[in-house]
């Protein structure tokens, strides 16, 4: 006798756990061929400041921790990416119509931006700091510290590695995300929010949202409690309205990328969510 198929339910990622909406609602992912293949939750403003009070309650311990803790525990993600690499194949094929040697070669390049992006935890202070020339008996550090919490809007034409593309870079330095997944390709995105669960990658560093891009990207452009917003992903809505609700908070703002590697790896995307503490001390006249 056959077994009936358990097909997987895929909710939104808040605070480490995997609410459906607090709206009730969903809607259909298809395929390349229209066909159906899951429902993914549609996030709600309320599932929207949820995420950001999850994403704010994570951030002192994850800016916390030693950059060096920061990069193993973004190495251990990767090797569970790896680990699971045969479900992400399976979900990009499935959305995007991909062969398989395709998904599997953006799985691959996912996988390895992941570890370009780790390797930089332990380096950001040495190229973004400096010990600087002052006259007088004192010295003076500049040091590289996390913005805060980050809203991403991910890329829309891409699955996993367009999601990588954007969240990694803020988790380097120690911000907490919450990041609008792609409303046409969201499956990744809960995927790869399964494997921060079971990494240790502690609960609320990233919130995943699933849905539609316009109606809540509003809602976190204009959060006191979002300290910056990356609009990569977002050059098909009504991007400079959302700039200018980001700048009533004074947030930091990248603005939309297009092309075939929108948020490609770059040092510039990490210290985008940086801040630079200046210390001064005295020397020592003994």
């Amino acid at each position: 006798m056959s077994r009936l198929a358990v097909p997987k339910t895929y909710k939104l990622a808040i605070g480490g756990k995997f609410p459906r909406s607090e709206s009730g609602r969903s809607y259909e992912v298809t395929g390349a061929d229209g066909a159906f293949l899951a429902n993914a939750a549609k996030a709600s403003r309320k599932d929207a400041r949820d995420a950001v009070v999850a994403a704010r309650a994570a951030f002192a311990g994850w800016s916390g921790a030693t950059a060096m803790n920061r990069g193993q525990v973004l190495y251990r993600v990767a090797e569970l990416l790896e680990g699971r690499r045969a479900q992400f194949v399976d979900e990009i094929a499935a959305q995007s119509g991909a062969s398989r040697a395709e998904a599997g070669a953006e799985v691959d390049e996912a996988i390895d931006r992941w570890v370009w992006y780790a390797g930089w935890t332990d380096k950001v202070a040495q190229l973004a700091g400096n010990a600087n020339p002052v006259a007088g008996p004192y010295f003076n550090l500049s040091v590289p510290e996390p913005t805060g919490v980050v809203a991403v809007i991910a890329p829309q034409d891409t699955s996993l590695l367009g999601f990588v593309s954007a969240v990694a870079p803020a988790l380097v330095t120690g911000n907490t995300v919450v990041a609008v997944a792609s409303e046409r390709f969201p499956l990744s995105a809960i995927s790869l929010a399964e494997v921060l669960a079971t990494s240790d990658v502690p609960g609320g560093v990233v919130n995943v949202l699933t849905g539609s891009p316009a109606e809540v990207a509003p809602w976190l452009a204009s959060h006191a409690e979002v300290n910056a917003i990356d609009l990569v992903g977002a050059g098909g809505i009504d991007w400079v309205e959302l700039e200018f609700a980001a700048a009533d908070t004074v947030k930091r703002v990248l603005r939309p990328e297009s092309g075939a590697d929108a948020a490609a790896p770059s040092f510039e995307r990490i210290t985008a969510f940086t801040e630079i503490k200046t210390v001064w001390h005295t020397k020592s006249l003994i």
